[in-house]
């Protein structure tokens, strides 16, 4: 193909799962409620529709190099296209919770697999210096993805059904899987090495138990004791793993990474962060429905404002870095986003619609100032050589992170309603959970403030900092 075509079409193939995994993210938080009254749930327990959703990611990100070295990029990006589109026909066919969740696990599977293995076949097709202009053309799925979800997915379910949602991805996958036949090479190494299989079970299977266990807690589907003995069971596994991990050369989330500060500040004082920022978008629509009475079409065009001010923060987060520095930014910040996500708790009857929808483009704003400078920090000082297993760490533990956010949110909320000793959901009832995981925000600094005054200086302000 040639040359200019490839630079465009090959990330517009990426980008075209970009989107769909983006959409369909948002549209599922929109229509929760209508589908937990349609399944006879209370809608707190379709939280496990979300982690369960994050559990399929976090299980199978680790492994996506390998077999798309094992069995070539194209191959496989098709085959997660297809299993993420036959996880939203078995999503709109569900007709009981466990069915649901098992469908949203099989669309965790194609998702692990479809976007970040489209990021190896730009990076494998291109030459280097095409590389920010791939890209820039995989920024427009990721901002436009929020941007358009909460709305479309808020007008389906509240004037047709919340089962059409996920008709929205076929058509998009099935471009997807034509142009990867047409325009992508079925790259391969020929000697990809052995898969870590027993760190893979450990670490899989660990993670899966304790997130599943900790959102089945308090929840009506299984006994509080089995869930905690799977919590229990799920964190001995996760020891096991790290202990296993510091006797392998190659494991296959290689926790050694943790002991460089800026990685280290980034992934594991960011997972504090992430807890609050993957609540967000599973409560802020059940505030706005179930606690306000809004329709779900007014509820997504409400939460969509948290993606302007996403994208306002893109435009200007390098100068903001490039002024103040890693540090001091992620810590003053830090406080800044969790103020904004802590404040949607006090959303109530009456409160005008206008100030709803500014304080939640504010929480689209200081969140994504955070979100984009963790990101940056955690490869500041990572050698070129080990980027790709470096993301396969960060990756999984900020997956976890956002499901943990869920989870955690779920469970207060939880408590809060029957403490309060309300018959349904009120409005009232929020305040708390809020208010918890904007705290688990504010909760990063004592991490950040262990970083050198110019950590990723290098990348911020151009200048090389202290590893």
């Amino acid at each position: 193909m040639p040359l200019a075509l490839g630079t465009f079409i090959v990330p517009l193939i990426v980008a075209c799962s970009m989107f769909m995994e983006n959409v369909d993210g948002t549209v599922i938080v929109t229509a929760l409620p209508a589908l937990a009254r349609d399944l006879g749930q209370d809608p707190i327990t379709l939280k496990l529709a979300v982690t369960s959703y994050v559990i399929g990611l976090g299980v199978f990100i680790p492994i996506c190099g390998w077999v798309a070295d094992r069995f070539g990029s194209r191959n496989v990006f098709r085959t997660a296209i297809g299993i993420f589109m036959a996880g939203s026909l078995l999503c709109a066919a569900s007709r009981s919770l466990e069915m649901f969740v098992a469908a949203r696990f099989v669309q965790g599977i194609g998702g692990a697999m479809m976007v970040p293995v489209g990021r190896i076949i730009i990076f494998r097709s291109l030459p280097k210096s095409d590389f920010i202009r791939a890209v820039n053309y995989l920024t427009v799925p990721a901002l436009l993805g929020p941007v358009v979800g909460p709305p479309l997915g808020g007008f389906i379910t509240t004037y047709l059904h919340w089962r059409l949602i996920f008709f929205i991805n076929i058509p998009i996958g099935v471009l997807g899987i034509w142009l990867a036949n047409r325009h992508i090479e079925n790259m391969h190494e020929e000697h990809p090495g052995r898969l870590d299989w027993v760190g893979f079970v450990l670490s899989a299977g660990g993670a899966s138990l304790f997130m599943l266990g900790l959102s089945l807690v308090g929840g009506e589907i299984v006994a509080t004791g089995t869930a905690v003995t799977m919590c229990v069971i799920g964190a001995l596994l996760l020891v096991t793993y790290w202990l296993y991990a510091q006797r392998v050369e190659r494991p296959v989330l290689d926790l050694k990474f943790l002991r460089i500060p800026t990685f280290n500040a980034s992934v594991a004082g960011g997972s504090l962060f992430r807890i609050g920022l993957g609540a967000v978008p599973f409560l802020l629509p059940l505030t706005l429905q179930e606690g306000l009475g809004m329709t779900a079409f007014a509820s997504g065009a409400i939460t969509c404002a948290s993606a302007f001010g996403s994208i306002f923060m893109k435009a200007i987060v390098s100068r903001v870095l490039g002024r103040f520095g890693f540090r001091r930014t992620l810590m003053v910040n830090a406080v800044l986003a969790g103020t904004a996500i802590a404040i949607c708790g006090s959303f109530s009857p009456g409160m005008p619609v206008w100030l709803i929808w500014v304080i939640v483009l504010a929480g689209g704003i200081f969140p994504s100032l955070q979100f984009t400078g963790l990101n940056s920090l955690a490869y500041a000082d990572i050698p070129t050589r080990d980027i790709g297993r470096a993301t396969s760490v960060a990756s999984v533990i900020q997956q976890v992170s956002l499901g943990l956010g869920v989870t955690i949110a779920g469970l207060v909320l939880q408590i809060s309603h029957r403490v309060q000793g309300h018959s349904a959901i009120v409005w009232s009832d929020f305040w708390p959970a809020f208010l918890v995981v904007g705290l688990f925000s504010a909760a990063s600094i004592p991490v950040t403030m262990r970083l050198p005054a110019n950590a990723g200086d290098e990348i911020a302000r151009g200048r090389r900092g202290e590893a």
